[in-house]
């Protein structure tokens, strides 16, 4: 049987936006740049300062509605600017980029993206987490591919909330863990065996330089250590999720931390008011105690005590009155049944 897998290509730095043309150019000549407010605001002018002189033109910046809904990309897809591009340039968190990419799977244009948090993966995954209107989770779209190309402007990063950051690490500490869990006694050839090995590693970068990059994000500073976390987040964990990944075949890429999150999706206290990265990291203590893994559980909640990430429900807005109502919809959802026993 054939298959195709298809990697991440990213450039980063603080100038990494001077290579967008190299890339872009051979798509197109136009791009219609989709991405949220405040997203826009920090990268569009760079973006357009790095392509000036060139032959390529950008829309004027387009908001992406504020979440990532099919009713969203559906408002999208009907505007001319971004029916006319050649290609699109999704800008901003994960759900501005997922929205783009099923903007740009259902109109067939080539997806380049610029992420201006280090909060998530979704800036070179081929998966997509879509939302109801109301904000509880709704399903996984599936893209036929990842984004052609990364840009990891470190620059924008630096200058983005520490807190996105923050929760971008709780988020990126979960990969090892949920993927190791997920796939653990299955029959791995040769794409979810690379995918598996790689998320070894994901945990080691956030544990030793996690606390400087949060400092260095707190003073606008674009250092290494920030660099480093940003490639753990943004990239290590997306090549994992693109390894570990098929819609139709396996789904080896999150378990029982995601659960903890999707549960709380449920409940306004959590799901409204706390950041996913942030539930996610409480989820992956929940997970190791769950798994008995409990001298690897004590290392990430030391760590979580020290940047301050939860290691208590009250830190994310629960009681033990709410588990009911989390375990319901962890339930009903795909990472549920990926462990190895019920």
């Amino acid at each position: 049987m054939s298959y195709t897998s298809c990697l991440p290509a990213w450039s980063v730095g603080p100038d990494c936006y001077q290579d967008v043309f190299a890339t872009a150019r051979r798509f197109g000549k136009t791009a219609a740049v989709i991405g949220g407010k405040t997203a826009l605001s920090k990268a569009y002018e760079p973006l357009k300062a790095a392509l000036a002189g060139s032959e390529f033109a950008l829309s004027q910046p387009i908001w992406y509605g504020g979440n990532s809904t099919y009713e969203h990309a559906g408002a999208l897809e009907q505007l001319p600017e971004v029916q006319q591009a050649d290609m699109i340039f999704a800008v901003g968190g994960g759900r501005a980029i997922d929205t783009c990419k099923a903007v740009a799977q259902h109109l067939d244009k080539p997806l380049l993206t610029f992420p201006t948090i280090a909060s998530n993966c979704a800036a070179c995954t081929a998966i997509g987490v879509f939302y109801n209107a109301n904000d509880t989770f709704c399903d996984y779209f599936y893209p036929t591919r990842c984004p052609e190309h990364t840009f990891i402007n470190t620059r924008i990063i630096a200058e983005a909330p520490e807190s996105l950051l923050w929760a971008g690490i709780g988020d990126a500490l979960s990969k090892e863990c949920e993927v190791e869990l997920a796939s653990r006694g299955k029959d791995l050839f040769h794409t979810t065996l690379l995918g598996t090995m790689l998320a070894h590693t994901c945990t080691e970068p956030l544990l030793n330089y996690g606390t400087t990059a949060m400092q260095q994000c707190r003073e606008g500073t674009p250092g290494t250590e920030l660099e480093q976390v940003a490639l753990a987040i943004v990239i290590s964990t997306g090549l994992v999720s693109n390894l570990t990944t098929d819609p139709t075949k396996y789904y080896y890429n999150s378990s029982l931390a995601h659960c903890v999150y999707y549960g709380a999706t449920m409940l306004p206290a959590s799901g409204g008011k706390h950041l996913h990265g942030e539930i996610v990291s409480f989820g992956v203590l929940t997970l190791l105690t769950w798994d008995s893994q409990l001298e690897q559980r004590e290392r990430i909640l030391r760590f979580n005590r020290s940047i301050k990430l939860p290691v208590t429900l009250a830190e994310i807005g629960m009681t033990e009155a709410d588990l009911q109502t989390v375990a319901d919809k962890a339930a009903t959802v795909l990472e549920w049944t990926k462990a190895p026993r019920p």
